[in-house]
């Protein structure tokens, strides 16, 4: 999928060392963008780097740790100038606890790197896209953010969270050239969902069977859909949140 209009345009990217991230800063990267990565591992950001080593930048930090924020995104404007396109996908699980299996240390966890780290980096770029009148910000919801099911009761709290938080940021601030929109995924095939393909993978070939398309997604599908979401394609897209999920919430 090719996208010329990207060509020297600045993606900033949460989670870009693996899984969503990843593809979705190789696609940015493969249509002409500048790409800063920011995530807390290393080497999926340095292998970025020693591909892209003209147009990839990143930063080892934690969304839900706003001085990491702010250096991040101070250091992504003392290179590429400005960031033209946000990227919210940093996010964890919480291998489906229900709400009396969940202490008070996995909520807060959840909740700090779902919903409390979109907020930090959003509200740092953001007026940076003010000054501009222009912005585009992509969120990472999930299909646990529009049905029970997809997640235990802290991770399917926190989609919500970010599904609402989505609807407001674009509504508050799509008439200063803003446009906010996210992504609800299903089952994607991903080093966070590793877990369901360990063993026998029974757990991986149920999701499979009970999806309707009859198989998981990859990374790359998600990331297509991104180039698509923050393309002029889909200026009149606002608050939307877009389902990539096999059919899952149709059922």
């Amino acid at each position: 999928m090719k996208f010329e209009e990207y060509s020297g345009k600045t993606v900033f990217i949460t989670g870009a060392a693996s899984g969503i991230g990843q593809a979705q800063a190789i696609a940015f990267l493969e249509n002409g963008a500048n790409v800063f990565g920011f995530d807390m591992e290393e080497q999926g950001l340095l292998n970025l780097y020693k591909q892209y080593p003209q147009c990839f930048a990143y930063m080892i930090g934690s969304v839900c740790k706003k001085h990491d924020v702010e250096l991040a995104v101070e250091k992504a404007l003392g290179i590429f100038k400005e960031v033209d396109i946000l990227l919210n996908t940093a996010g964890i699980l919480d291998d489906f606890a229900k709400t009396l299996d969940t202490d008070e240390a996995l909520w807060d966890k959840i909740m700090n790197t779902n919903v409390k780290g979109t907020f930090l980096v959003t509200n740092t770029i953001l007026p940076h896209m003010l000054k501009r009148k222009a912005g585009i910000i992509v969120n990472m919801a999930s299909i646990a953010g529009l049905i029970a099911g997809g997640g235990g009761a802290a991770y399917t709290a926190s989609k919500h969270a970010i599904v609402g938080y989505t609807k407001q940021l674009d509504l508050d601030y799509c008439r200063e050239g803003i446009r906010a929109n996210a992504i609800a995924p299903g089952a994607i095939q991903t080093p966070m969902t590793k877990a369901d393909f360990e063993g026998d993978g029974a757990m991986a070939k149920w999701v499979a069977d009970e999806t309707p398309a009859g198989r998981w997604a990859q990374p790359s599908e998600v990331a297509n859909l991104t180039l698509f979401l923050a393309s002029h394609s889909a200026d009149y897209m606002h608050g939307s949140v877009i389902p990539i999920d096999g059919g899952w919430i149709a059922k």
